[in-house]
């Protein structure tokens, strides 16, 4: 970091501000792409801009590129004071790339899969400790989504300004270049395929680490309730004693703006007779503070573990899950329910998560 000062303070501002420069979470994904070689494609999706800083946001894509071959997306690092998604992403990324140097079981399951990586996509965000992108704009808020049912005031999301939480931008301006960049990148490699998975890994206040899927904006189920309530069934049945806790968002609250409840309704929209689950890792946070109380009092120790075993732990944890949700993909015809099967997930999943609530159900 020093060296890089030393170069901008040397150079005219207007060679400054194109000097990027680099956080450890973007030096390591480099030296994964490396090690990687021919396995990995590395797609830079668009530039941005934190101060005199410019940094990428990048893509890194491994595995089958047959049309037909399902695919699953892993994102990390939306939200800038959330490292530790970031963190778990690459992880798993990082374990993969490993493998391939040796693991000829992981080369088969290539051959059939599409893996696709978006590891840090505020990295302006993460660079200043912030939620929000360096615009101010909280990228999970930031889509073309309104709720018609009433939102948590500024939680669901607000447009009266950058300086509060939760800022979605102005009225009627384009999505900032993270958020489209994230968006064309599930569209051009998940949402094209008969069959695909998005998890995105967050972290946030609560005691149980959840698995959300849409919708946040609506407490209306969505069209392929009976698919998640069947993934669901096999993450009970697979992970023995696991402390994940599947539910639509709209459990815990509803929002504006949401990136993926915008991507699930395109792609309901425009491709019909594919599936497509958004899931969102939200781990909990509070049980990091619950053992390290003095966490509470830092910006980044109320999102993130901030002692070494602990993050190893959640680390580990985390891209075991991860792991799984690939393999589930791989397998995905063995599990997806049909037919009458698929009538009864969907009376399961409407006990399971609606019951009692009112509303419209499928």
């Amino acid at each position: 970091m020093a060296g890089d000062a030393a170069i901008l303070r040397a150079l005219p501002s207007s060679l400054a501000r194109v000097i990027p420069t680099d956080l450890p979470e973007l030096i390591e994904l480099r030296r994964l792409s490396e090690l990687a070689g021919v396995h990995m494609t590395r797609r830079v999706l668009c530039e941005v801009m934190a101060g005199e800083a410019r940094f990428p946001v990048e893509a890194f894509i491994l595995g089958s590129a047959s049309p037909l071959a399902p695919a699953v997306g892993f994102f990390g690092g939306v939200h800038g004071l959330e490292r530790i998604g970031a963190e778990v992403t690459i992880a798993y990324l990082r374990s993969l790339v490993m493998r391939l140097q040796w693991d000829d079981t992981l080369h088969r399951q290539l051959e059939t899969v599409r893996l696709v990586f978006m590891p840090l996509v505020n990295p302006g965000g993460l660079w200043r400790g912030t939620r929000a992108n360096p615009n101010g704009v909280d990228l999970m808020r930031n889509a073309p989504v309104e709720s018609a049912e009433r939102v948590p005031h500024l939680l669901g999301g607000q447009r009266v300004s950058a300086a509060l939480p939760w800022y979605r931008g102005p009225q009627g301006a384009p999505m900032e270049s993270e958020s489209a960049a994230l968006c064309e990148l599930v569209e051009s490699e998940l949402t094209v395929r008969p069959f695909s998975i998005a998890v995105d890994c967050h972290s946030g206040f609560g005691l149980s680490d959840r698995i959300w899927f849409p919708f946040a904006h609506s407490s209306r189920p969505i069209a392929h309730l009976p698919e998640m309530h069947a993934l669901g069934e096999i993450v009970d049945g697979a992970l023995l004693h696991h402390r994940y806790v599947l539910e639509p968002q709209s459990r815990q609250y509803m929002t504006n703006g949401d990136l993926w409840d915008h991507l699930y309704l395109r792609a309901c929209d425009t491709k019909p007779g594919s599936v497509f689950l958004p899931l969102t890792l939200e781990m909990g946070s509070w049980l990091w503070i619950k053992k390290n109380p003095l966490q509470i009092f830092s910006r980044h120790g109320m999102f993130n573990p901030v002692i070494a075993h602990r993050q190893q732990r959640v680390l580990r944890r985390h891209v075991g899950w991860l792991d799984f949700v690939t393999r589930a993909a791989c397998s995905h015809e063995r599990w997806l329910p049909t037919g009458m099967d698929r009538e009864r997930h969907r009376a399961l999943a409407v006990a399971r998560w609606y019951a009692g609530r009112g509303g419209p159900l499928p």
